[in-house]
């Protein structure tokens, strides 16, 4: 019994040590389901994280953030269906970032770009079709993203593919380059899932979105797949 005993402990302790390496090539860590976790009873909470930038009233007054871990097999299979063919909705076209793993730049894998266009991880996992910072858990890190069309936005949702939970703060930018903080506070998304965040109509009309995460939040690598603007001409 000893024997089998140390036989594995060992194996587990090989086990873990693997858990903490960075990928090397794209689709190197293994995944989990892509079926979104249940959700909590209660709401998710609003208030600013640790490391957070609180949103002013004038602001991100009568924002929310919710996502749809909410929903459950077919439900949020339609969701997803739903969001990508959205009419109202546009994907990025151009993305720059904080920083990117390996220095990753132009369409390399999790360079910044790779959170432009339509989702493409499929499964909650560490993949390099989905943009992620350089180094795990060092605190703040930023993704500004660029939209063909400028509107008068009312949602922003972002699609998380690993290491979900980390966005801290939603900024929009007006026609002068100034930021708006949206939403600021806790992110209440798990698995591969959509952190969506509304909010009142902007008056004035933006075409650039900027994500900002606490990778320290969250242990391990933060990774966007892709992030959607939602609005109208009007």
């Amino acid at each position: 019994m000893k024997i089998h005993a140390c036989v594995f402990c060992c194996a587990f302790a090989f086990t873990m040590a693997l858990a903490g390496c960075k990928k090397e090539t794209p689709n190197s860590m293994s995944s989990t389901s892509s079926a979104p976790a249940t959700a909590p009873a209660t709401a998710p909470a609003t208030a600013p994280a640790a490391n957070a930038p609180a949103a002013s009233p004038a602001d991100s007054g009568g924002s929310s953030a919710d996502s749809t871990d909410k929903l459950a097999g077919a439900q949020w299979a339609m969701k997803q269906d739903e969001i990508k063919n959205d009419p109202k909705g546009q994907w990025a076209i151009q993305a720059t970032s904080s920083s990117s793993y390996q220095d990753a730049q132009g369409n390399a894998s999790w360079s910044a770009n790779q959170a432009t266009g339509a989702p493409n991880a499929e499964k909650y996992a560490d993949d390099g079709k989905a943009w992620t910072s350089k180094e795990q858990d060092a605190g703040i890190e930023w993704l500004d993203l660029k939209y063909p069309k400028p509107v008068h936005a009312e949602e922003v949702r972002v699609r998380e593919s690993y290491g979900s939970g980390a966005v801290v703060k939603v900024e929009v930018f007006d026609e002068q380059s100034q930021g708006h903080v949206v939403w600021a506070g806790n992110d209440p998304t798990k698995e591969l899932n959509y952190l969506l965040v509304k909010f009142p109509k902007t008056a004035f009309k933006t075409d650039r979105v900027k994500i900002t995460l606490a990778t320290n939040v969250v242990p391990g690598w933060n990774e966007i797949d892709a992030v959607q603007l939602v609005g109208a001409d009007q």
